[in-house]
């Protein structure tokens, strides 16, 4: 089986990779019958050097390799029919920017495996950078934080090396006695937490949280069982939620009189009431002043978030009177930090988590005979068709929707 590692060639340019130089290392000491080819860049996080080092061989492309790995999606154009490729689509959701992508899969019988859909027999990912993007959203709120007071400026994240270099920068600012919160506890926002507790920043329970004040920061971190409620006012449950989010209301303005900087790092599911309206943000107990939605959904569940921002401009503002966007250092403004590429900001760190689980779940499956079905339920395309799995895509493809 012989692999190949694709140069990232979307724009702006992504400097992640699926496998690092010594988790390449890991893969062929493992499996002696593998073979990693790396596709020369000049912009990948890890140099070609680093690669040579290793013992991988580098090549000005990759015709003779079976499966090709990628982060981003890859131009139509260098598209080489019939491979295994394995990136993020982003077609899975119908995205209509994508459509021509996936006929394109198609029409050069590429057998197309997402990212975003390599999951156990529960459906639980396998795979995934959210852990980088909760710890890269936090640090880039502290910095919005700083920005938008005049307390501190912290460096841009990009500009950093690795998640301790964050760290040693958050370690160095002081706080006002301000409450945050934090929702999510699932990769997101535990990446989110990761970043809190390096700082030292006391964690309180949401009891504490809601009632009592206290003379130094303080962090909450709660889940949607705390911030959704049943609307019959009978006793509900996550598992009830996820089942019948149409039946809950969102009870999570009760953190909003208390909490003057939050950090979105839940997961939120069509269906579910967001956890705050335009209509919440335009009242006088509504403190929420900065707001690091590392979730990004847009005009969604967190208001304020009305645009996804950039790497280089990454903070707005929102004046929730107008719901129209503002400069963030207004008196009155909301400020939004909301980039929907956040690992890319923490490339080294994050491909080294992301390939030490794509070897682990993933490269396993090519020797195994995919006995555990990896391969096969995230498998979108084969023959030039979509598989059954992902027949729900066919109008998508066709342009009926």
């Amino acid at each position: 089986m012989k692999f190949g590692i694709i140069r990232e060639r979307k724009n702006p340019p992504d400097r992640r990779v699926v496998l690092s130089p010594e988790e390449c290392q890991n893969v062929l000491s493992t499996y002696p019958e593998a073979q990693i080819l790396v596709e020369s860049s000049p912009i990948r996080v890890f140099s070609d050097k680093e690669y040579m080092e290793k013992g991988l061989e580098i090549v000005k492309d990759l015709e003779t390799c079976e499966v090709l790995l990628g982060v981003k999606e890859v131009p139509i154009e260098a598209l080489i029919p019939n491979k295994k490729y394995f990136f993020f689509s982003h077609t899975i959701k119908k995205q209509p920017y994508n459509r021509e992508l996936l006929r394109a899969v198609l029409n050069k019988n590429i057998e197309l495996y997402d990212h975003e859909v390599i999951t156990n027999a529960k459906g639980a990912r396998l795979v995934a950078f959210g852990r980088y993007a909760g710890i890269v959203g936090a640090y880039n709120g502290f910095r919005a934080y700083g920005l938008k007071y005049d307390l501190f400026q912290l460096p841009k994240a990009e500009s950093l090396l690795d998640q301790q270099a964050l760290i040693a920068e958050l370690k160095k600012i002081q706080l006002p006695n301000i409450k945050i919160l934090l929702t999510g506890k699932g990769r997101v926002g535990n990446g989110a937490k990761e970043m809190l507790d390096a700082m030292g920043l006391k964690q309180v329970a949401s009891s504490e949280y809601l009632s009592d004040t206290f003379n130094e920061p303080v962090y909450c971190q709660i889940d949607v069982s705390q911030y959704v409620k049943r609307k019959d006012g009978a006793k509900g449950s996550k598992a009830d939620f996820f089942q019948n989010p149409e039946d809950y209301k969102s009870d999570f303005f009760r953190f909003a009189k208390v909490t003057y900087f939050y950090i979105a790092g839940h997961f939120y599911g069509d269906g579910a009431p967001y956890l705050y309206t335009r209509e919440d943000a335009k009242q006088p107990d509504f403190k929420i002043k900065v707001v690091a939605d590392i979730s990004c959904d847009i005009d969604g569940p967190v208001a304020s978030t009305i645009r996804s921002s950039t790497i280089a401009e990454p903070i707005y503002g929102y004046d929730p009177v107008s719901e129209t966007e503002t400069n963030f250092k207004s008196e009155n403004a909301i400020a939004v930090m909301a980039v929907d590429n956040l690992p890319c900001e923490l490339p080294r760190d994050a491909s080294v988590g992301f390939g030490e689980a794509f070897s682990k779940h993933v490269i396993p499956s090519f020797f195994n005979n995919d006995k555990d079905g990896i391969l096969d339920r995230a498998r979108m395309t084969q023959n030039g068709k979509l598989t059954p799995r992902y027949a729900y895509l066919q109008d998508y493809v066709d342009g009926k929707e």
